[in-house]
């Protein structure tokens, strides 16, 4: 099961309607997926030929998804979730978001999630999603959403020390460190799962949409020390 569908069901409305323009701005940021450059004009032009069976899923074919490369079905799954799910839930932006690490990544598909067929093909080539989500970084500047929720569906622990490079650069996305979290927590980290952090925002009594820990400087470096001590438990 796609690991969209367990989340979508506890996503809820943000209850701040207070958010100032940097929090507006930040929150438009944490939205933006990545858009991978490999076949995009012959992928674009198959999405026009998706139908959509008896449960609004919009699939491609399996002749044209096998007509499709490796990094050409890449880019496919990164800017289409074949699986529909309604969630008719607004999530807004929350006050004083640019100034905090939630426990939890945006949606990146709105009312879709991918299907089985699409973590198939991501867990079956990990290692080539994960140099080519690396590459598309290094060009581009930025990890979107969707690039940040197929590390997570694909426990994708090697990639700790450039995540934890990249976000040194200008430590401005902080849902970089969302992913390290989720990545400590999927592995089950025990330093990470028996702290303090953990229990806000994993634990029975958090929110899920708003479990979130302060942004300083301190729980910034502790989020990327745990990380690298898991990487380097696993040399």
């Amino acid at each position: 099961m796609a690991l969209f569908a367990a989340l979508l069901p506890f996503l809820s409305m943000s209850q701040d309607n207070n958010a100032s323009a940097e929090s507006e701005a930040y929150h438009e940021t944490r939205q933006k997926t990545s858009v991978p450059p490999y076949g995009l004009d012959k992928v674009k032009k198959l999405l026009g030929k998706t139908t959509s069976d008896e449960s609004d899923n919009t699939i491609l074919a399996a002749k044209d998804y096998l007509s499709l490369t490796l990094r050409e079905k890449f880019t496919y799954h990164m800017i289409h979730a074949e699986t529909y799910l309604q969630n008719c839930d607004i999530i807004l932006t929350e006050k004083d978001e640019e100034k905090k690490i939630f426990g939890h990544l945006p949606e990146p598909f709105n009312e879709s999630v991918w299907s089985a067929r699409q973590t198939d093909f991501l867990e079956a080539n990990r290692d080539s999603v994960m140099a080519l989500i690396k590459e598309s970084v290094n060009r581009s500047g930025r990890m979107g959403v969707n690039y940040k929720h197929a590390l997570v569906e694909i426990r994708a622990l090697e990639m700790i020390p450039f995540l934890v490079e990249f976000y040194k650069r200008d430590r401005k996305d902080h849902d970089v460190l969302t992913v390290l979290m989720l990545l400590m927590k999927g592995a089950k980290y025990e330093p990470f799962t028996s702290s303090a952090s953990y229990g806000k925002l994993y634990g029975k009594e958090s929110s899920y949409h708003a479990a979130f820990l302060v942004l300083n400087t301190a729980n910034e470096d502790l989020i990327m020390k745990r990380a690298m001590d898991l990487f380097n438990a696993m040399s």
